[in-house]
């Protein structure tokens, strides 16, 4: 099996060349985790965003990233996540089947990158590990979980060359 990644920008604002790095890269990170299958990106505003997040987490409001895992887990049970020294080292010998779509805010990912000052594709491209990392079975839902699922962003983005996102030198947490 091997692995797509497609991306439908439906704000029609992204230039050509940051969709270009953001699936580039896209493909590189869900290499390196081990991911086989689908992934299907779909990049909206926070128009579309709100609706979505009140439709599927009952929440109000806009969000960064909403995440759909559609893997048949009889079929494709989960293992154990990857470790980030294994990411880092590029060891994860396991392939994680991915059926996957994760929506991903234009318009928080322009916010979040113009506070921290760098090209908002970065960020998108930290959403788009978010998703795959839920999908591999990392959680973020307490404070022990969180600072290992954003700790294991930053390790994979550095090891594939983008650099640190979530925590970046001379920051605090997002």
């Amino acid at each position: 099996m091997k692995l797509t990644v497609d991306i439908f920008d439906e704000t029609r604002q992204i230039p050509e060349e940051a969709l270009a790095w953001l699936l580039r890269y896209a493909e590189i990170a869900i290499r390196r985790l081990g991911g086989i299958g689908e992934v299907r990106i779909r990049v909206v505003g926070d128009q579309a965003m709100a609706a979505a997040h009140e439709e599927f987490a009952g929440v109000a409001g806009t969000t960064d990233v909403l995440t759909f895992d559609m893997v048949d887990t009889e079929e494709h049970p989960r293992q154990m996540p990857p470790r980030a020294a294994d990411i880092e080292l590029g060891n994860v010998s396991s392939a994680f089947v991915l059926d996957t779509d994760i929506l991903i805010c234009l318009d928080e990912a322009q916010r979040q990158a113009l506070r921290r000052e760098y090209p908002f594709e970065r960020e998108l491209l930290l959403y788009v590990v978010h998703g795959v990392l839920h999908c591999l079975g990392f959680d973020d839902h307490n404070e022990e979980n969180y600072k290992v699922m954003h700790a294991t962003e930053d390790t994979l983005l550095a090891a594939i060359g983008v650099g640190p996102v979530f925590h970046r030198p001379n920051e605090g947490a997002a």
